[in-house]
């Protein structure tokens, strides 16, 4: 199980949300790149980015900072925000993200998903924010009709293998994750790759998530608490240190 720090950027700096709300945001720094580097020295191999200002302007706004991250620290990005036509999936691509993060267009556009990963193959990703069961688009801002498994299942047939599966209800809430919502999914859809997001509060929760099948979990405001070690988080979840809930 990979474990994927996060970075939100807003305003050039790296941020936290409280559930989805833009008006209830946490700066934690003004250097993501230098957030990266220090995640990098606790060794992490992958990160998360999500360009926040992108997410709601629907285009990139800090892509020279999100390029600069991927050059600067040689990280697996996989890159979210904004990514809503064929030239921005490019350009992440070119810039060496390892994957880029289709969120509002997989939602509202499932043959562009498809086009995209005909194209990319496994550097494309989705993210299925869910709010109460349902997908929210456009920086978590609208929420849609559509439910968590028909999003599900129309990337499967998409041939979009990995999902980012955001708890929207617990993001930055420090609340824990219900790991029956991810155990579920992936019982489900044991086909795809799904990465866990939202409520990751404590090594607690890392545990619990490595029995539920999900291929990754991301860690965004407790590893900018010090709730998480990120060193022994990516222990755990590589299965290279023993685990037991405390």
């Amino acid at each position: 199980m990979i474990i994927l720090p996060a970075i939100d950027i807003y305003g050039g700096a790296a941020v936290r949300l409280l559930r989805g709300d833009y008006e209830k945001m946490t700066v934690y720094d003004s250097d993501p790149v230098a957030v990266a580097r220090r995640m990098k020295k606790a060794g992490a191999r992958h990160i998360h980015i999500v360009d926040l200002e992108g997410a709601k302007a629907g285009e990139p706004v800090n892509y020279d900072i999100i390029a600069k991250i991927i050059a600067d620290t040689g990280l697996l990005a996989e890159v979210g925000g904004g990514i809503r036509n064929a030239e921005t999936v490019r350009a992440y691509i070119e810039a060496g993200a390892a994957r880029v993060i289709l969120g509002t267009a997989a939602a509202t556009e499932p043959g562009f998903a498809a086009e995209m990963a005909s194209l990319y193959g496994d550097k494309i990703a989705a993210g299925a924010d869910c709010r109460d069961g349902m997908i929210a688009v456009r920086g978590w801002l609208d929420t849609t009709p559509l439910s968590r498994r028909e999003f599900f299942s129309r990337m499967r047939d998409a041939s979009v293998k990995t999902i980012i599966y955001t708890d929207i209800s617990r993001d930055g809430a420090m609340r824990g994750i219900d790991s029956a919502v991810y155990r579920d999914a992936a019982a489900e859809f044991p086909d795809l790759r799904i990465i866990a997001s939202g409520g990751v509060t404590s090594i607690n929760d890392i545990i619990a998530l490595r029995g539920t099948g999900v291929y990754g979990v991301i860690i965004g405001r407790a590893y900018y608490t010090g709730a998480i070690n990120l060193e022994e988080a990516i222990q755990i979840g590589e299965g290279t240190k023993p685990t037991e809930v405390v």
